[in-house]
């Protein structure tokens, strides 16, 4: 008995876990890069993620505007249809590439208070700040 007991606490706090990490919190908010690993951002230029209505997904990746979808299934999240503008900017080009290859790449997310962390299994792609 005692050993169910015990098993039952195990489970419920493994659950709130994971729903701390529930991807559909993201609905209705904003987010600014704050990093991307192995790049220096732009000084002169920001990318950022906005969640709005049903999941839909639009931002600003250094120079072009792009938008598109978040699809979740089994606490998994991907961004999907993304589209977006084609201009050139030389200054943000290696940071806009880098950005996109990074958001089409995304299939988790960690969710606190003030962070958004987008990842591809384990590994970190994109961390951003929660935005004004």
């Amino acid at each position: 008995m005692k050993n169910l007991l015990l098993l039952g606490i195990i489970i419920c706090l493994f659950s709130g876990c994971l729903e701390k990490d529930d991807p559909k919190k993201l609905a209705h908010t904003k987010w600014e890069l704050t990093e991307l690993p192995g790049l220096t951002l732009p000084a002169n230029a920001k990318a950022t993620l906005n969640f709005g209505d049903s999941l839909a997904v639009n931002g600003k990746s250094f120079c072009n505007s792009y938008g598109g979808k978040v699809e979740i299934v089994d606490r998994k999240i991907k961004l999907k249809d993304i589209i977006s503008t084609r201009m050139f900017c030389q200054e943000t080009d290696a940071a806009e590439r880098a950005y996109v290859q990074a958001i089409n790449q995304v299939n988790k997310a960690k969710v606190t208070e003030e962070k958004l962390i987008l990842l591809n299994d384990e590994k970190v792609l994109l961390i951003f700040k929660k935005a004004d």
